[in-house]
């Protein structure tokens, strides 16, 4: 009897490569050559949208209070230029500050609004160590053979936050085959 390897989807064979070495993606984040391979983030079912809105606030405040403090600065030292100057900076950081946060708050929300779709279609894909390939056995709820980019822009897309997708990352470049989703309940 042959034994399985640990970690390895048992009976899942790639349709790419035929190669039985696979797990699924979510396995595949953080299994074999995960790190060489930035399986992590080419894998990812969403964006990370954990508490930027709190940070970028309290970065905005403390650049306000410069700000001010120039200005105080100006009024104490009867220097016009700084406190014109501290005051213009103060309001430009403020309104920046809620421009900021308000933008990482719909981000946050477009990702939650998406993550129950992005998991119909992320949960059940498999990784192919052979071919670095991402696939879902038998086909379901999408078909074909994709890179790890291509599988990214798939998910990311219909869970409506492909906007999010950082400069410079492959999957915001990479193509979609024709016919590769199937219809979800």
């Amino acid at each position: 009897m042959e034994t399985e390897r640990a970690g390895e989807a048992p009976g899942v064979a790639c349709p790419g490569c035929g190669g039985v070495e696979v797990r699924t993606v979510e396995q595949a984040r953080g299994g074999k050559g995960a790190m060489r391979e930035d399986l992590f983030g080419r894998l990812a079912p969403g964006p990370d949208k954990g508490g930027d809105g709190c940070l970028h606030f309290a970065e905005g405040i403390v650049l306000t209070g410069l700000g001010v403090a120039l200005a105080y600065t100006g009024v104490q030292q009867d220097k016009p230029l700084y406190t014109v100057g501290g005051a213009a900076l103060a309001l430009i950081c403020l309104l920046g500050t809620f421009v900021v946060v308000r933008g990482d708050g719909r981000e946050k929300a477009a990702a939650e609004a998406g993550a129950a779709r992005a998991k119909q279609l992320w949960q059940p894909a498999h990784y192919c160590y052979g071919c670095t390939s991402v696939f879902c056995p038998g086909g379901t709820p999408w078909q074909g053979v994709l890179t790890p980019e291509a599988f990214k822009k798939l998910v990311w897309t219909e869970a409506d936050y492909a906007d999010q997708l950082l400069p410079g990352d492959k999957a915001k470049d990479a193509e979609l085959p024709s016919g590769v989703l199937r219809e979800l309940p």
